[in-house]
Parts: structure tokens; sequence; C-alpha cells
């Protein structure tokens, strides 16, 4: 029975359709690599917020304020 928990920043850029297509390609690819059954595949998104997520010894929230904006 495997358990896959993904988590990703609350950033709000995960949609249903996102979390639906994560949990789908997960179990798949669990089935085609591991032969793991559908049914007793378990996929948990975690949406985190980013005061809550460190990298480098700070939040992703300042990481955030201190990087250029993508274009």
């Amino acid at each position: 029975m495997p358990y896959v928990n993904i988590k990703v920043t609350d950033e709000g850029g995960l949609t249903p359709e996102h979390k639906q297509a994560l949990i789908e390609g997960v179990t798949e690819l669990l089935y085609q690599v591991l032969g793991k059954p559908h049914a007793t595949t378990y996929v948990v998104i975690d949406e985190v917020n980013t005061d809550n997520w460190g990298v480098g010894g700070q939040s992703v929230t300042a990481l955030r304020k201190k990087a250029p904006e993508a274009k």
C-alpha cells in the first residue's frame, strides 16, 4: 500500500485540475514502475503556507520578497 505525500507552497497556483493530474499521474507511475494496484495507492497533497516552509535558513515568504520578479 504505497503512500505518497506531495508538499507544495500555498501560493495559489495549484488548481483542482492540477491536483487531480498529480494524483492520477503518481498513481499510474507507481503501477507502471512497481506494479502497485491503483486501489491501494494513496496520494496526499499538502499545501504549506510560505511562512512555514524554510530553505537555507529563511522562510519562502522572505525569499520571495528578495527574489527579482519573474518575467
